[in-house]
């Protein structure tokens, strides 16, 4: 609730690059003497245009009252003092971090890798590999070991040695004694990006050289490439797996019962909408968003789509985890366009092995963009205080040490001055890399320019709202929409949730809105054979239960009656709209290509719901109510003052 509230703040407020310019503002009104400006009021103002729907709120008077309105809910939450709420900091601080990641890339970099996993995304490749086990910071020696042993597979392998054979042989990785090395078909992002590379570079039919990645150095096998499946579109009908009273499977008679009235002939869509337990889907036929291959949570589901060929083309019932299914296919999609494909591409990469080239990138333009300084006394100080027994990981930086050392050994620009004290915390937090460079003082050297490239990156990560207004705009936005959120939270919502003295007197107040329509409790008969819906309707008159009418009914592998029974209202899209819903059974009527008839128990006439029927729709009404007479109540305890000269011409400015 809360991020979908956040969002459509910022869809409300969000920076527009045509306003983000810096123009000349004047106060437009203030709040307990607290300016507002024109500036802001335009620029979120014309972003708003193109997204409201409710032309009223493009007229400029309502929309100055609703922002003037929000502001002074805005003005209510720092003075009750939300902003100091931990929770609220922590999650603004999170935010910041995301909405960073579109500012400290390298848009070139980022823009070939995207391409590369574009092109690389139009295929899948099926691999198998050996691997031999070395840490990413192994000694020298250990890694040399690793590699030679990998070296020797893999010319043994050359040498005529079956690849399946090395890999339940000599493969470090467990699962290559049951699966010969076969790692399946993958795509971009599936595997590590140096694996990902390796594979992509590697003919089918042959072997790759030695790859190295965290986790140890790969051989590998490229057994076949085949295009990206793309993306289908299916419809299903899907019955909750479930068990009678006497343990039987229901579910399962059920979804054969409706695929057998397929094979009859019977419509799909029509199905779909009597009996499917999708309750999201069934309304529409059946029909599912379109997916491609590892976008679902079923990989039943997904396989037996695939498999489908030609349009229309229908599988025989399955099981999945969540039931039973049949599954109808409406169309096959190619895979996407690079254009289309762009921005989720670019969000994966940010969260791949990629993103290091990236920051890597990023970096040597940062140090050619400021000024840094390094005292070097102080870090050959600061190399003399590590020793080798930070390869066990047992060095330690003591208080004392600490103390001594609280002196400039690093300055970025002329604002930023970074004391060696930092910087041996840094050396003992990084002791857990286990790092085997020697002698220890090239390692310290090493971590020395880690350390450089961190704090360039943490100081432009730091002044990103001076280098772009617009990240400042929208970071101020998305701070006054969290506090909003937690105000209305704790003022409005909360509130109407819990009052329910409140909530019934508000109940009472509009019965008129919680009506129910007229209602049946009823069985419904159907099925596209007018001779058997008949027959069933004479059982029915002799008080036969369903059960007995679709055992007589519904024999020799074929489904012919099919009876839904619940309590419907009149207009309910299960019912057939032209039985006259009287109690008893009603006569025969034809709708579309099926017959019906239904069993009506009884008929409940148009009244009030009750209070706890009605209460969650009478909860939402009640909290609007509160929201009206509360943003009544805080323009009364504050002193608005509006620049009604400001506003004219701000107003003839927009108009223009």
């Amino acid at each position: 609730m809360k991020n979908s509230f956040v969002l459509g703040l910022l869809l409300l407020l969000q920076f527009t690059n045509i306003y983000a310019q810096e123009e000349k503002k004047e106060v437009l009104f203030s709040i307990d003497d607290k300016p507002f400006y024109t500036d802001e009021f335009i620029r979120v103002y014309n972003k708003n245009l193109d997204l409201v729907k409710d032309d009223t709120q493009k007229d400029i008077n309502v929309y100055f009252d609703l922002f003037v309105g929000y502001k002074l809910k805005v003005d209510k939450a720092y003075k009750i003092g939300l902003q100091n709420n931990l929770k609220y900091q922590n999650e603004l601080k999170s935010y910041r971090t995301q909405l960073s990641k579109n500012y400290t890339s390298d848009s070139k970099v980022t823009e070939s890798l995207t391409e590369e996993a574009y092109q690389r995304s139009l295929k899948e490749i099926r691999a198998s590999h050996i691997l031999i086990l070395v840490d990413e910071n192994a000694s020298p020696a250990d890694t040399l070991k690793a590699y030679n042993e990998a070296k020797k597979i893999r010319q043994d392998v050359l040498n005529g040695m079956s690849f399946e054979d090395a890999a339940v042989k000599f493969s470090q990785d467990p699962s290559s004694k049951e699966n010969k090395g076969d790692l399946g078909y993958f795509s971009a992002f599936r595997m590590v990006y140096p694996f990902e590379s390796a594979a992509y570079n590697t003919p089918k039919g042959t072997i790759s050289n030695l790859t190295r990645t965290r986790f140890g150095y790969h051989i590998i096998k490229v057994t076949d490439v085949r295009d990206n499946k793309g993306e289908v579109a299916v419809a299903h009908i899907m019955i909750l797996d479930k068990k009678d009273e006497n343990g039987g499977d229901t579910a399962r008679k059920t979804i054969e019962d409706i695929y057998q009235k397929i094979q009859q002939g019977e419509k799909f869509e029509g199905l779909a909408q009597q009996f499917s337990d999708d309750k999201s889907s069934s309304s529409k036929g059946g029909v599912l968003q379109r997916f491609g291959t590892g976008q679902l949570s079923s990989e039943e589901f997904e396989r037996e789509a695939f498999a489908l060929k030609d349009k229309g083309d229908i599988s025989k019932p399955f099981k999945s985890q969540f039931g039973w299914h049949i599954v109808k296919l409406i169309d096959k999609f190619p895979v996407k366009t690079y254009d289309e494909s762009k921005f989720e591409l670019e969000n994966k990469i940010r969260r791949d092995d990629r993103s290091k080239l990236i920051t890597s990138s990023l970096t040597d333009k940062l140090k050619k963009k400021y000024t840094v300084t390094s005292d070097y006394k102080m870090v050959e100080k600061v190399k003399r205080l590590v020793n080798d027994s930070y390869y066990k990981q047992t060095w330690e930086v003591t208080p004392d040490v600490l103390k001594e050392n609280n002196k400039k050994i690093l300055q970025i620009n002329n604002d930023l001055v970074v004391n060696a004290s930092t910087f041996l915390l840094y050396i003992q937090e990084q002791q857990k890399q286990n790092l085997q460079i020697k002698p220890i003082y090239k390692l310290v050297d090493h971590l020395y320019d880690q350390f450089i490239d961190l704090k360039l990156n943490e100081y432009y990560d730091a002044n990103l709202e001076n280098e772009f207004p617009e990240f400042k705009y929208v970071m101020n936005e998305y701070r006054e929409g969290l506090l909003l959120f937690d105000l209305m939270e704790r003022e409005i919502w909360e509130r109407s949730k819990s009052d329910t003295i409140g909530q019934k007197q508000f109940y009472l107040d509009n019965i008129a809105n919680y009506q129910w329509k007229k209602r049946i409790q009823a069985d419904v008969f159907s099925s596209t054979n007018k001779s058997d819906l008949e027959k069933a309707l004479k059982y029915a008159k002799k008080d036969k239960s369903i059960e007995y009418i679709k055992e007589k009914l519904n024999q020799d592998g074929k489904v012919n009656i099919m009876v839904q029974s619940g309590l419907y209202e009149d207009d309910d899209k299960a019912l057939p709209k032209t039985i006259d819903a009287g109690i008893g059974l009603s006569k025969i009527v034809k709708e579309g290509d099926y017959y019906f008839f239904m069993n009506v128990k009884e008929v409940l006439p148009a009244e009030a719901k009750d209070f706890l029927d009605a209460r969650g729709r009478v909860i939402n009404d009640y909290q609007q109510y509160l929201e009206a007479n509360w943003v009544n109540e805080l323009k009364k305890s504050v002193d608005i003052k509006v620049n009604t000269d400001v506003l004219q011409k701000m107003k003839n400015q927009l108009n223009n």
